[in-house]
């Protein structure tokens, strides 16, 4: 059931747009106990029909730039082989380190953002 729940959970916010495998790979670490190299991989499975439904419906409503959506996917494609490359090479732990200071910037980031956007209201 825990399963399944992730599941819809990183669903959802895939389908928005705001990264469903980060979601689901702090999930599958810390509520299944699951390893951060097998987390990771698993994500990348996650990834392929979800994105593909997100991607019709927005391609429907016309909200995707497509020049510059497979400009960003060759150079994607590029980093992605280099980062499971490196992935495969780092040690667990210190795997986990990483995504945790990665987690850590997007909170800085977005918290940030949400203060300057009530700044900038009250101005």
């Amino acid at each position: 059931m825990t399963e399944v729940l992730i599941g819809i959970i990183s669903g959802i916010v895939s389908g928005t747009g705001m990264g469903g495998g980060t979601i689901l790979i702090f999930l599958l670490t810390f509520l299944c106990n699951v390893e951060q190299h097998i987390a990771q991989a698993t994500n990348l499975i996650f990834f392929i029909p979800t994105s593909i439904i997100a991607t019709i419906i927005n391609v429907r409503n016309k909200n995707i730039d497509l020049k510059l959506g497979i400009l960003i996917s060759v150079f994607g494609i590029l980093g992605a082989i280099l980062g499971a490359n490196i992935a495969i090479h780092t040690d667990v732990e210190i795997l986990r380190k990483y995504f945790g200071i990665f987690l850590i910037i997007i909170a800085i980031h977005e918290i940030y953002s949400y203060i300057k956007k009530l700044l900038l209201q009250y101005e």
